[in-house]
């Protein structure tokens, strides 16, 4: 084997649900933990993290969403602030642009440099303490989290705008909304009534509730029912119809996992076991078109088509002969879409998580897929002859990235699939550009009701103006009655009229 083959040598996961906050662990503590965890794993000393030449921090939730901005201050360069805890002197501090597939990106870019000479021994790291921060800020304790550093982190382009002006006036600046939106086109796609897709997606779910069950890291392990992951109640209620609070990313969460990659001859030099080695076979990465409402079909992902093709041709390896999956969980949109795309059933007697999904396990914020990637090796070196996809989605349906492991070396050496001529592709797809100011008769084609801790507030549609086929966004009056229609009915196909606005249209069903 070429002696610069990169391999994942250790990994290292953490939860803490119990700790009082006063004594819980930061970010960056959770980090340094987990990073000398995964040493542990490899079966090397954590003082052998000082020759660390890369360290990649995942971009902290805190750091992503501006409502979300931690008070208890932030690192100005957290994979500094990581490598001075492990007494490293790294040439490569990353800290990348926010997303949920930035872990296996950052994996395949330091299997890359590994690959190319530019590194030798790497970690991919991330973590959140929201359930700590949230402690704290009830208790009314003042922590500490901040850190100067000497100089700011390789930001790789930093943070993207991930809205529409129009978009943002609609009230569509959050997640919940834009997957309920995809959830209600998938269910026109498929002619289901509300009652046939809610039934499915308890059934989907709560095969992932039932792997979290035996996972002693996942943060609910309950082990819901399809009926308990449905059933609306004051301790699961409605955050985006159809969603209930048992079908979203559980984010308030003290989670922490690390990746330690090597090359295979630093591997042998630090007397890593064989049996302790998994290889990264091949991944892509592509983005859909980047503003949900101009694509022209919500329940389509060309992009997570083609990422996850691209991947087993790489690496020449079909659907049928993996063993084990992690498909990207944070809303049950994501799945079906997901499933749809790639052609595997959400039924599928393989399943369709290691670790339980954002739900059950845990959502810590864009770190979720490190803790697949690293629950992914532990079960594929107690099968070594057997391969593990895992797909990640960053944004909104937006960036998707995929990865193909086993324990089995690989027949060729590493590369990061060229998604060029796909990316080319699906940006000449046609798109369907809203109504500046929409009026007069439309319909609607999806819509969702976004929830408050008051209840229902409301309103969002997407529809088609009949006069003129284009798309419009609208909300709908915020009356307690029309809210209550539009979660009451079957609202697909509705007729209504259009009212434009400033900043935002309306839609009066009749």
């Amino acid at each position: 084997m070429d002696p610069r083959t990169p391999v994942i040598i250790g990994v290292g996961q953490l939860t803490d649900t119990t700790t009082p906050p006063d004594t819980a662990r930061s970010p960056r503590g959770l980090m340094v933990a987990a990073a000398r965890l995964a040493a542990a794993d490899a079966g090397i000393a954590a003082a052998a993290l000082a020759a660390l030449d890369s360290i990649t921090v995942i971009r902290l939730f805190s750091d992503t969403v501006p409502s979300m901005r931690s008070p208890f201050g932030a690192m100005a360069n957290a994979p500094w602030s990581v490598a001075r805890q492990l007494g490293a002197t790294p040439r490569d501090l990353v800290y990348p642009p926010q997303g949920g597939d930035t872990p296996q990106t950052m994996l395949s870019r330091a299997c890359t440099r590994i690959a190319a000479g530019e590194s030798e021994l790497a970690l991919v790291v991330g973590a959140e303490a929201l359930r700590t921060e949230l402690a704290a800020r009830r208790a009314g304790l003042a922590l500490d989290w901040h850190e100067d550093a000497p100089a700011p982190p390789e930001e790789l382009g930093g943070a993207s705008r991930l809205f529409t002006p129009a978009e943002e006036a609609h009230g569509m600046r959050s997640a919940i909304c834009m997957y309920a939106l995809f959830e209600q086109a998938i269910r026109a796609a498929r002619g289901e009534t509300a009652e046939q897709r809610r039934t499915a997606l308890g059934a989907m779910y709560a095969g992932f509730a039932a792997v979290a069950r035996d996972n002693p890291l996942a943060t609910r392990r309950e082990g819901f029912d399809a009926a308990a992951i449905t059933a609306v109640s004051k301790a699961n209620p409605t955050v985006g119809f159809p969603y209930t609070k048992l079908m979203t990313a559980n984010m308030y969460v003290d989670q922490a996992a690390a990746l330690l990659v090597a090359t295979t001859a630093q591997a042998d030099a630090l007397g890593v076991p064989r049996e302790r080695r998994v290889y990264l076979h091949a991944s892509a990465g592509a983005h859909d078109p980047w503003f949900v409402t101009e694509r022209a079909a919500l329940h389509r992902s060309p992009a997570i088509r083609g990422v996850v093709a691209a991947t087993l041709a790489a690496a020449g390896v079909a659907l049928d002969d993996i063993a084990a999956f992690d498909i990207y969980s944070c809303f049950p949109s994501a799945v079906q879409v997901a499933c749809d795309e790639i052609g595997l059933a959400v039924d599928d007697p393989r399943g369709l998580t290691v670790t339980g999904g954002l739900s059950f396990f845990g959502g810590p914020g864009n770190n979720y897929v490190t803790h697949a990637i690293a629950e992914m090796v532990q079960r594929l070196r107690a099968m070594p002859a057997r391969h593990g996809l895992v797909t990640a989605n960053g944004g909104l349906l937006t960036k998707h990235a995929a990865g193909l492991y086993s324990a089995l070396p690989p027949r060729q050496p590493f590369a990061d699939c060229d998604t060029t001529a796909l990316q080319a592709e699906i940006e000449a797809l046609p798109k369907r550009l809203p109504a500046a100011q929409a009026s007069g008769r439309g319909v609607v084609e999806s819509w969702t009701v976004v929830n408050g801790r008051n209840g229902r507030e409301r309103g969002i549609v997407l529809g088609r103006l009949l006069a003129s086929g284009e798309r419009f966004i609208a909300n709908t009056p915020d009356d307690a009655a029309t809210l209550a229609r539009l979660e009451g009915e079957d609202a697909l196909g509705l007729p209504g009229m259009l009212a434009p606005g400033a900043p935002a249209n309306l839609f009066t069903p009749d």
